[in-house]
């Protein structure tokens, strides 16, 4: 957790520095950590970006002081980039598929930012090509274009990867992570090769994603309720780089709604779905390690809680499953 014993400045000084904390469901001889990313100001992972892209944009000159920055977003990568934006004399445009979790939209308004919706069926895609169009409509406006922008996973490079290994005095075994855009993993792996190349590195996905496709997999596209992983283009996926990923886990929506469940009622984390199938495969991991199946650097597996349930109760995400709402 963040502590501070002087006053700080702005909000966007506390993002960062979230706990590490062990998930006991997963063997002794090979522990699963995970990140808790609701600890930001904004409460998810996203704040790491929202703080890092547009301090990096402003200094560089990419973006210019007063400017406007157009965003399309799950949600979270929304209500980070307004924290920070609100904070630097930046206003906020999202574009957001309709789908996706109201208490998200609710939120990117409070903090002064613009919310416009496309429709759910158009995808990311859709939203992707509104956020273009509206960035050329507007003065001193550019979109940071979280899934093609180096500075996403050179955010988590940078901040989220050394808060990790500084905990675990640099023995880790394993990195998993969920893929929307794919930076928290592809910051993470960098890192972790770079101090063990022998670092075991999971990507996951909903079954019904297509990620495996660039492991040469032939899954299906399918629907799926677990919201901010996966993809349905992965062309538009640009940061994903399949060389550094020993494996694409594909989580079912049954199973990861359990997840969420076991992890509030056993562990007291109040997480969401990504967090929930991250945990699958990272607990998946720990055992194979732990029965000799892998052969991991250090007996230790990292894994990263994007964000709280809290944002996705009006989807019934403590209900059965049928009521559950992706």
């Amino acid at each position: 957790m963040t502590t501070h014993r002087e006053p700080l400045d702005s909000v966007v000084d506390t993002v960062g520095e979230t706990p590490l904390v062990r998930i006991h469901a997963s063997p002794d001889e090979v522990p699963v950590y995970a990140k808790l990313e609701s600890f930001n100001p904004g409460a998810s992972v996203k704040d790491r970006i929202g703080k890092y892209m547009l301090e990096q944009m402003l200094a560089s000159g990419d973006l210019p002081e007063g400017g406007t920055v157009v965003e399309p977003t799950a949600g979270n990568t929304g209500i980070g980039f307004a924290v920070a934006a609100n904070q630097l004399g930046i206003r906020a445009v999202f574009v957001v598929p309709e789908r996706f979790s109201v208490e998200k939209q609710t939120l990117m308004r409070a903090l002064g930012a613009d919310v416009v919706n496309t429709p759910t069926e158009d995808g990311m895609g859709g939203a992707i090509d509104r956020a273009h169009q509206l960035a050329d409509e507007l003065d001193d406006a550019v979109v940071p274009q979280q899934f093609s922008n180096p500075l996403n996973p050179e955010a988590h490079y940078e901040t989220t990867a050394p808060e990790v290994y500084d905990a675990l005095d640099d023995e880790v075994g394993a990195l998993v992570a969920g893929c929307g855009t794919a930076g928290t993993l592809m910051g993470l792996a960098r890192y972790g090769r770079e101090r063990h190349p022998d670092t075991f590195v999971t990507a996951v996905e909903p079954v019904g994603s297509l990620y495996a496709r660039l492991h040469g997999r032939d899954v299906e596209e399918g629907a799926y309720k677990t919201e901010g992983i996966g993809t349905h283009d992965p062309a538009t996926n640009e940061l994903f780089d399949p060389d550094v990923v020993n494996e694409i886990v594909q989580i079912g929506d049954h199973e990861t709604h359990a997840e969420m469940q076991r992890l509030a009622a056993e562990e007291g984390h109040l997480v969401a779905s990504s967090s929930a199938a991250n945990a699958l495969a990272a607990l998946d991991v720990a055992e194979r390690a732990a029965a000799g199946e892998l052969d991991l650097p250090y007996d230790s597996v990292v894994t990263v809680f994007p964000d709280s349930s809290e944002r996705y109760l009006s989807k019934g995400v403590y209900g059965d499953f049928e009521s559950w709402e992706g």
